[in-house]
């Protein structure tokens, strides 16, 4: 139901009044009454009065005085006021009462249906105004308050009729400086696209629209990525006679773009160097078997060499999937080092035999400087040892023959720094930054071939970091050598004994004992090779490829070890072990798991499986040994 328009009839003459408010109350409006003009502002001040009909001779004040004070005030200036007089009816008296802010002017006699329709005809208008105001506030509301900027331009002209407060946020500059300067806006894009964004407004006569992005300078001189929409607004007539605009800030969109471009060529290039890797260890390996079944004179000695080539690659192949392996569990937080208080010299000892044969392959020269004292950390001395190890073989490969390679370690305070510093082929300036990234790789010195996967520095670093330490970079310059510096917090130091700890012997391994051994793996030729080196070992080595019918053959065998591939097809390996273990008569064999999975949450499913012994493939010797013995 319509709420009723209130409506104050105002007129000192009771007759007049009277034949007024029956008139207006007969077509359905709600009418309050006054004989005066004190009594007419004070009932107007209260509220709630949409329309006046105000005769302009009242007793106290002008009624021409009274409009204007309604109209004056703020809280009641749309309040609609409808002047009439039964003496002033002159052409000058409606002119006078117009400009003192009637909203129309009526001179008695009047009509009943005259004025009623007049009154109809201002609350008509009244309530247009009142959406336009509506719609201009939610319009301002919205334009104040989105993060884009937004825009209204004049048709033909191109004048700026509005542009909203986020121009101070993306141009960077205050919206009052298009107030003096129009053209502001435009000399602030970036100079190489500025003749490109005029280009689309010189054509908005027959193009009053585009879509572009470009770049905008801002006052410190940083460059700002926008993407800037035009649209038409049209009239009636179909005619353009505005366009607006929205632009929006897309650097972050344009920085993320970026970083995808560059790791996509990252991950291109990161794929082409891993196949040169994997590629580069299968020609030798299948030399070298050739002549594994080599006869005649030098047989003996080219089996041996067969041999030697098809360990090194092997251990080479092993040490990438190592090193991917490695980074994918420090990136998922899934690597633990195993914490304990571990001497410094014991690890630069163990790093130097890592790269040893590679640096004396290279004829380098190697000096080691440490002080006298002990230096002890807290850390993954595994993990530490590679880490080093992998500086001095960055060293080793990234200088010429013949050249100088110094590790350095130095005392300040409760940090040690260890300096590894060689005379090879340097770093550029702008690749400082960048080294330490994921796949990032250096040019290598014409005598060498290019190797590993740019992944060493990254591994190292991070490693690093979760011991508490960093690693930092410096080069002159191409050519002009480069030093890595580890730092890394001391837990405590000593005086170095008048005779250093000697090192512990290597144990012998434990003799085989003919202990009968059942090896389980479904890539035959890899189960094959084990046996033959178990037998040379001198274990009784049984192999089989069906799982299916494990469990009968180790009550007939009754093996001492069972060594098990994890990964058979159509066979769960953890629940085969579990079977094993369940009975009596296999409970007290030895179960190890010979996998090519070997992540810390593999390696706690074996555990619970029942396996005594985990190995990744390929196992070293030694490690195999060990987990055969128990």
């Amino acid at each position: 139901m319509t709420t009723p328009t209130l409506i104050l009839n105002v007129d000192d003459n009771d007759g007049a009044r009277y034949a007024k408010t029956r008139i207006l109350q007969s077509a359905g409006f709600d009418v309050v009454e006054a004989s005066n003009g004190t009594d007419a502002l004070n009932v107007v001040k209260r509220g709630g009065v949409a329309l006046v009909l105000l005769d302009v001779k009242l007793p106290d004040i002008n009624g021409i005085e009274v409009c204007r004070r309604i109209k004056a005030d703020p809280d009641s200036a749309m309040v609609l006021v409808l002047q009439t007089s039964a003496a002033l009816t002159g052409r000058a008296d409606k002119i006078r009462g117009l400009e003192g802010g009637a909203d129309n002017y009526l001179a008695a006699p009047i009509e009943a249906d005259e004025l009623v329709a007049n009154v109809n005809a201002l609350l008509r208008m009244r309530q247009t105004q009142s959406a336009l105001r509506d719609s201009e506030e939610r319009f301002r509301q919205l334009t104040d308050n989105i993060e884009d900027v937004f825009w209204m331009f004049s048709v033909p002209a191109r004048a700026l009729e509005y542009v909203s407060p986020a121009y101070a946020t993306i141009w960077g500059r205050p919206v009052d400086t298009l107030e003096r300067e129009p053209d502001s806006w435009l000399a602030a894009v970036h100079p190489d696209d500025r003749a490109y964004v005029m280009s689309l407004w010189d054509a908005l006569q027959v193009a009053p629209h585009y879509e572009a992005e470009f770049r905008v300078m801002m006052p410190d001189g940083s460059p700002r990525w926008v993407r800037d929409r035009l649209f038409p607004v049209r009239d009636r007539r179909d005619e353009v006679y505005r366009v607006a605009r929205v632009t929006s800030d897309i650097t972050r969109r344009k920085e993320m773009e970026a970083l995808l471009r560059a790791a996509d060529a990252n991950k291109n290039e990161f794929l082409a160097t891993l196949a040169h890797e994997l590629r580069n260890p299968l020609s030798p390996i299948r030399n070298a078997a050739a002549l594994l079944g080599a006869s005649g004179n030098g047989a003996n000695e080219h089996q041996a060499r067969a041999r030697d080539v098809i360990t090194r690659q092997v251990d080479h192949l092993a040490h990438l999937v190592d090193d991917l392996l490695d980074v994918a569990r420090i990136s998922e937080g899934k690597i633990v080092l195993r914490q304990e208080e571990v001497e410094l010299k014991g690890v630069i000892a163990q790093a130097v035999e890592t790269a040893g044969p590679l640096i004396a392959a290279r004829e380098h020269k190697l000096d080691v400087v440490q002080p006298d004292r002990q230096i002890w950390l807290r850390g993954d001395p595994v993990r530490l040892a590679q880490s080093m190890g992998n500086l001095l073989h960055n060293a080793a490969k990234f200088t010429p023959k013949g050249g100088r390679i110094r590790v350095e370690v130095m005392l300040a305070g409760d940090v040690v720094r260890i300096a590894v510093r060689d005379n090879g082929i340097g770093i550029a300036e702008d690749n400082l930054s960048r080294i330490f990234g994921m796949f990032a790789q250096a040019a290598v010195p014409p005598d060498r071939a290019p190797e590993g996967l740019g992944i060493g520095l990254s591994l190292v670093s991070r490693l690093l970091e979760m011991h508490g330490g960093r690693l930092s970079a410096t080069s002159p310059g191409i050519g002009l050598g480069s030093t890595f510096t580890v730092e890394l917090p001391v837990l405590r130091t000593a005086e170095q004994g008048a005779q250093a700890a000697e090192a512990p012997s290597s144990a012998p391994a434990p003799a085989s004992g003919g202990r009968k051994i059942l090896l389980v793996d479904d890539n035959v030729d890899a189960m094959e090779m084990m046996a033959f080196l178990l037998a040379e070992m001198g274990y009784e080595a049984h192999t089989t490829a069906d799982a299916g019918n494990l469990v009968q053959m180790a009550l007939e065998l009754r093996p001492d070890v069972i060594v098990l591939d994890i990964g058979l097809p159509g066979v769960d390996g953890y629940e085969l072990a579990r079977m094993l273990k369940r009975h009596p008569q296999l409970a007290s064999t030895r179960l190890v798991a010979h996998t090519g999975y070997g992540s810390p949450e593999d390696r706690r499913k074996a555990q619970e499986a029942g396996f005594d012994a985990h190995l990744v493939k390929p196992a070293e010797l030694e490690d195999l040994e060990k987990a055969l013995q128990g």
